[in-house]
């Protein structure tokens, strides 16, 4: 048997016929009838979607696109990153810089830089915020910062064949190195307090309910297209070769293959899935700041993918909808009993569902056969 048959990737019936008849209705949710419903329709009709909601999909649309990056460099590669947190912030800082220069002199203190730099006393930008002011400058730094970062790391760990627990465990230092980083006053960044009280885009009000309908539509186009990228990848050679990766490296050097430059590639391109997902964030929820860097929420992230399914197409997407859908709850209703449903969760999965709820699924569909 061939490498290639060996490692073909299972496709999920979502991209039957039927599937792409379920995507094309998503899209005509994401694009037309949601925003419709949210600009359109009167605050007093039943039928009105409301600002809250809008934005809390919108903050789960873009947890599903991190959670489709994790799971090409976990679920199909077998590398299992706590480092995507640092990804997505920096995104979310890259695109936040151009947000604070657009605030201009409306901020409390009516100066030309942002707030936190006139109560920190400094008398211009610092280097880092060259060009930010150009939201096409701006969106090339959302996708360089968090690529050239993963590309520099990714190249000098691989290269040394850091693998397993170990690979996990720095990846978490470097994320914990850049929070503390970030902390400081001194960075440029704003400190503990990070970036907030965003004003425009492109000169127009961020609050405005058309500006929040075309986040809302902007981050649900760059999930489909996330998917549909994650699929066409792992059907491809590359995809084989990466499955082939995680399964059995050593037999995968031995066919003559290079491990490196393909473990490098999934990493890099996670990185950038990340960092977008994190520009789209922060205008919508309207506040990034180190906390975003956490390691918890990077094992957060994998905690989605397990959940609902790695190496499968859409158990990314269930797996972030739940789990972020259930904090949204539990942090409104039972906000101290949270994190203790995080971890019966995890607990629960690992033991009763290793395969995630897709594999859930399809488990049940197949002993009713």
């Amino acid at each position: 048997m061939s490498m290639d048959a060996r490692y073909t990737p299972q496709i999920e019936p979502f991209f039957s016929r039927n599937g792409w008849i379920a995507l094309a209705l998503l899209s005509l949710l994401a694009f037309v009838v949601v925003p419709s419903l949210f600009v359109f329709v009167p605050d007093t009709s039943a039928f009105h979607i409301s600002a809250y909601t809008v934005t809390l999909v919108g903050k789960i649309i873009c947890y599903c696109i991190v959670a489709v990056a994790m799971n090409l460099i976990w679920g199909y590669t077998g590398i299992l990153s706590l480092g995507h947190g640092l990804f997505f912030a920096l995104g979310g800082y890259a695109f936040g810089m151009y947000l604070m220069r657009q605030i201009g002199r409306d901020g409390q203190y009516q100066s030309d830089l942002p707030d936190f730099m006139v109560f920190l006393d400094w008398k211009e930008y610092p280097w880092q915020w060259f060009g930010t002011d150009h939201i096409v400058w701006a969106l090339l730094l959302v996708v360089l910062v968090p690529g050239l970062l993963a590309l520099v790391f990714g190249f000098f760990a691989f290269r040394s064949r850091i693998k397993g627990v170990y690979f996990s465990i720095i990846t978490q230092a470097m994320t914990f190195a850049f929070m503390l980083l970030f902390f400081r006053n001194e960075t440029g960044f704003g400190g503990n307090n990070g970036f907030t009280d965003f004003k425009r885009i492109l000169g127009f009000p961020i609050t405005e309910p058309p500006m929040r309908a075309a986040l809302f539509a902007l981050s649900a186009a760059a999930l489909i297209g996330a998917v549909l990228l994650s699929r066409h990848l792992i059907r491809s050679k590359t995809g084989r070769i990466l499955t082939a990766i995680r399964d059995s490296e050593t037999r995968l050097m031995f066919s003559g293959y290079n491990p490196v430059q393909y473990k490098l590639f999934v990493w890099t391109l996670s990185a950038v899935m990340c960092g977008i997902a994190g520009a789209l964030y922060v205008p919508q929820v309207g506040i990034i700041n180190p906390g975003e860097m956490s390691p918890a929420n990077s094992i957060e992230i994998a905690v989605w993918v397990a959940v609902g399914g790695r190496a499968t197409i859409l158990g990314p997407l269930l797996g972030a909808s739940v789990v972020n859908g259930a904090k949204s709850f539990f942090t409104q209703s039972f906000p101290e009993y949270w994190l203790f449903f995080l971890g019966l969760l995890f607990i629960l999965v690992t033991l009763f569902m290793p395969r995630g709820i897709v594999g859930l699924v399809n488990q049940l569909r197949g002993s009713h056969k």
